[in-house]
């Protein structure tokens, strides 16, 4: 009896596994200019990160980058961020993966505003409100918007869309959780403003992932469609024309 529950856990955990919608995550690009922390293994390092949040939910299968970079740069599509629809069938039949998913960095921004005092010593503050404070009590807090596109692998049509933002929080960085977290050219990015909105970002667009191509619930359709008429208005009120 137990070998049999034990076979049919395991034949459901593969149907559950066939299930999961294959991911490639490309090369992330970036269109603003002077942000000091972009430069270059940064874009895999990004599609590395955003990699290994989607695999941690067990929603997705990811393809290895080591499968998708070779074969990406050779369409180049790192260079230059779009997917022609015979290129998206080729990737997909070389690489396996269904869907690929594009990042491109459209917006970043560091603003400093004085707080209620503390000195900053090695990124930690000491007598102030957060984490971000610096000498004097200033407080430095970073905002960054990326553009997710998913490209269906075997069409080449775009399967989702939508302009992700990534912010600092009110309480500052939260040092537990980014230790370690990012590495490479990032790593000095550690427990700072820009490694947290960057940290937010990719979190932000792992759920918004999971919620429309395999949770797909009525809940939380409605909940990144608010987010999203929030976004756009934010944005819209701020032009001038």
């Amino acid at each position: 009896m137990k070998r049999v529950i034990a076979l049919s856990l395991l034949l459901l955990s593969g149907a559950a596994m066939a299930e999961r919608p294959v991911l490639g995550v490309a090369e992330f690009t970036n269109e603003v200019a002077g942000v000091g922390w972009w430069g270059g293994s940064v874009g895999w390092e990004l599609s590395d990160m955003l990699a290994n949040e989607l695999a941690a939910i067990n929603a997705f299968t990811v393809v290895e980058r080591t499968n998708l970079e070779a074969v990406m740069r050779e369409q180049d599509l790192g260079a230059s961020g779009r997917v022609r629809q015979d290129t998206a069938a080729q990737i997909g039949q070389l690489t396996g993966a269904q869907y690929i998913v594009l990042g491109t960095v459209t917006a970043y921004s560091e603003e400093t505003a004085r707080t209620g005092g503390g000195i900053n010593v090695r990124g930690v503050n000491i007598g102030g409100r957060s984490t971000n404070l610096g000498v004097g009590g200033s407080r430095t807090q970073a905002y960054i918007a990326v553009d997710l596109r998913v490209v269906n692998a075997e069409t080449g049509e775009l399967a989702h869309v939508r302009t992700v933002e990534g912010r600092t929080s009110d309480s500052g960085v939260n040092l537990r959780a980014q230790r370690g977290w990012l590495g490479g050219e990032l790593g000095h990015q550690e427990n700072t403003p820009a490694g947290e909105a960057i940290r937010a970002a990719l979190i932000e667009i792992t759920d918004y992932l999971e919620c429309s191509m395999v949770l797909k619930t009525s809940s939380c359709l409605a909940e990144y469609q608010a987010r999203e008429d929030t976004r756009r208005e934010r944005t819209r009120s701020r032009l001038r024309f």
